[in-house]
This record gives structure tokens, sequence and C-alpha cells, in this order.
């Protein structure tokens, strides 16, 4: 029986560099990786499946997510400062082992949420300008919660950003699963419309069959930023392209 699926949309607009990868490991470890490509150039998409995969097969053989997602951090850093690689993305990683506690690691504005006890909880804190200048009397909309402050591709290291911003270049959360749960892990396309519409993410994700339940989280997502997009402005229909990925984790 599959115990993960994955689902993308690619919006309103033609290519998209989001991508995902699944690897197991020693002690049965599997290792679930989002990646949100910023831009939509070919060259960023096949870097961006390539590095997934190098980040999943890490994270696996380590057991730990931080651990797979902070090597390819810093060899992707070194190619930025020798040889100026442009290729940039959101990325987030789970790593689960039976009797060990889910793993998670992230840069940028990907999302893993779990789903237990009847509600969708949220494990990452993003990476973006929004959280490092929240809204305020002076300022009521904060910061860009699409201007990253983290990224894989970066040059920058943990002191650099955590200087200007408040936060490290790459964060780690642990959660011990304690009875049969759902992982989701979401790109920024996928959650913000169902946020924005204060969508129950628990009940989306909630179906039986994973990979209907997949497809119809970002299908919906598409179509909510669309109505809401058309809403605002007719001429400017846009939606941004959605991808999830859906795990059925167990103790």
């Amino acid at each position: 029986m599959r115990t993960y699926v994955t689902a993308q949309h690619t919006g309103t607009e033609p290519g998209q560099c989001d991508t995902t990868a699944v690897r197991s490991g020693p002690g049965q470890a599997r290792a679930y990786v989002l990646m949100d490509g910023i831009g939509r150039r070919v060259e960023t998409r096949i870097w961006a499946d390539r590095t997934a995969r190098q980040i999943a097969r890490t994270a696996a053989l380590r057991g730990d997510a931080e651990a797979g997602l902070r090597h390819v951090y810093n060899l992707c850093r070194d190619d930025a400062i020798h040889y100026g690689s442009g290729h940039k993305a959101a990325a987030v990683v789970a790593v689960k082992t039976p009797g060990k506690p889910l793993t998670v690691a992230w840069c940028g504005d990907s999302r893993a949420y779990l789903m237990e006890g009847g509600i969708a909880v949220r494990l990452t804190d993003d990476h973006n300008k929004r959280r490092a200048y929240p809204p305020s009397a002076n300022s009521p909309y904060g910061g860009s919660r699409n201007s990253l402050t983290s990224c894989l591709g970066s040059d920058r290291d943990d002191e650099n950003v955590f200087n200007q911003y408040g936060h490290p270049a790459i964060e780690s959360t642990t959660r011990e699963i304690t009875g049969p749960c759902r992982l989701l892990l979401a790109s920024d396309g996928a959650y913000e419309p169902h946020e924005d519409a204060r969508t129950c993410l628990f009940t989306a994700c909630a179906g039986d069959d994973l990979i209907s339940t997949a497809r119809n989280l970002v299908n919906l997502a598409v179509g909510t930023a669309v109505k809401t997009s058309r809403a605002l402005d007719p001429n400017r229909v846009y939606a941004d392209n959605a991808t999830a990925l859906l795990a059925d984790l167990a103790p």
C-alpha cells in the first residue's frame, strides 16, 4: 500500500521548478524532501531535481533532516561563492525512522505540517521578510511574505542570516510520533491560498485516498488563487504553481 504521494499544479503560467524526492536509508529511515525552485528556467528545474534527490539521499543515510539539508546547503553555498551559481530554492526536509522522533529542517518558506488530534500542526517557521518584519502599528502589513530571507543556493551562512534577520540560514525541529498521523510538505503556492481562505488543512488532507487528496489540495489552492486574483483585477489573473507531498507516518 502506498504510504506517500506527491501532486503538482503549474498554476497560470507554463513551466515550474518545484520538485520532490523520497529516499530510504539504514534502519528503515525515510527522508521526504520538497523544494520550491525560484524562477521558471529549465536549468533551475534540472538543478532542483538533482539537488532534492541529493538532500533526500543524504538525510536518509544520516537519519536526520538537518544533517542532510545542511550538508547540501554548504555544497550549494560553496558553488555560489566560487562560481556564482544563480539557482535558488526554498527547501523543507522530514526524516522518520521507526522508533525515533520525526526530524524536520528547512530554509526558505516551504512548510511542513503534521495532521494529528484533529488539527494541522505547523512545524516550520517561514524564512521571509514577513517573519523578520512583522506587521505593526507603523507597518500594518509588515515585510513581504514572498521575499525570502534564506534559501538553498545562497552564499550566506547562519551567522550572516541571523545578524540581519534574526534566524539562522537553516532551522530544525523534532516531533515525537505517538500514533498514526499524516505529514504534509507544501510549497507556498500550495498553502498560501488555503491559509488566506482559512481552509481547514486537516480536513483538506484527511481523505482516505492519498492520491486524490493530494491532487485536490493543489487544485483547490490554484483555483482559490485564481478566484482571489480575478476579484482584485480581472485583467491580471494569477496563481502560483503548487506542490504538495503527503505521507502517512507511524511510530
